[in-house]
């Protein structure tokens, strides 16, 4: 009797662990190509505050250079216009709502990292993003001009080591945002400020006052994420030949220098 008791548990515990792996599984509810086609309806986690990749306009409508991808994309997709489902997703929800299946694909303003290729897929890349300067100091016209100077740099940012390799001279000021930042350049406590070339050509944008330095001090690849299983690939596949395309079009360059991209 106490054999057929420990069986019978050990099939339940078993029955158990399934379905907790079914209601845990990050891809549980994650969409592929054909599912996305056939209910017509492509779901996009993207950026909504975020010049000039994906922010609101003074209409209150989502614009920028991921926000026209996402939709180019949904229409090359599903052949139609209106199936698109825009997402917007804070910093740190962007690979989250692709694994719990929130959204099918984010354009989010995400790197494509080895340590992040672990759990999610990603397209090639649709920009060439990196590090770059930004100054109002007319007699810096590149980086190289910075010996020891002080530079503003985000608090526990991956842009401080860079800066260190790059421009070991550079004497680092450690801010904890990008206003924090203004400051000190506004009040000449430094010369120049460090981050993502992307963010930093919508702060040119919003004070033309400053100029950003090219070329950039880094490259990172902006891609496309996408849930990680073989049956993804096809949709993984499908996204990798319409970027090629467009890259071979020109569109995707066209597109990020009318955003006022690098």
């Amino acid at each position: 009797m106490s054999s057929l008791f420990l069986s019978l548990a050990s099939q339940s515990f078993a029955i158990c662990l399934v379905g907790m792996s079914l209601l845990t599984s990050p891809f549980a509810l994650s969409r592929d190509l054909k599912t996305i086609q056939a209910q017509g309806q492509l779901r996009v986690a993207v950026k909504d505050n975020l010049i000039p990749l994906g922010f609101r306009g003074s209409d209150g409508q989502l614009q920028g250079l991921e926000i026209e991808i996402a939709q180019r994309l949904s229409q090359e997709l599903l052949g139609r216009p209106d199936g698109l489902i825009l997402v917007p997703v804070l910093n740190q929800e962007r690979i989250g709502a692709v694994l719990d299946g929130r959204v099918d694909i984010a354009i989010a303003r995400v790197t494509m990292t080895p340590v992040r290729s672990r759990v999610v897929a990603f397209s090639i890349p649709y920009y060439r993003d990196g590090t770059a300067l930004i100054t109002q100091n007319p007699a810096i016209q590149t980086s190289l001009d910075i010996t020891n100077q002080a530079i503003a740099v985000l608090d526990n940012s991956s842009t401080i080591p860079l800066i260190r390799n790059r421009l070991p001279q550079a004497r680092l000021i450690g801010v904890p945002s990008y206003e924090a930042a203004r400051s000190l350049l506004e009040r000449g406590d430094a010369i120049a400020f460090a981050a993502d070339a992307s963010v930093l050509s919508g702060w040119v944008q919003k004070h033309p006052q400053y100029r950003l330095l090219t070329p950039t001090l880094s490259v990172e690849p902006l891609c496309i994420v996408l849930p990680k299983g073989l049956q993804y690939d096809e949709l993984r596949q499908r996204i990798n030949q319409i970027l090629t395309r467009w890259q071979a079009e020109g569109w995707l360059k066209e597109r990020a220098v009318h955003w006022g991209l690098p």
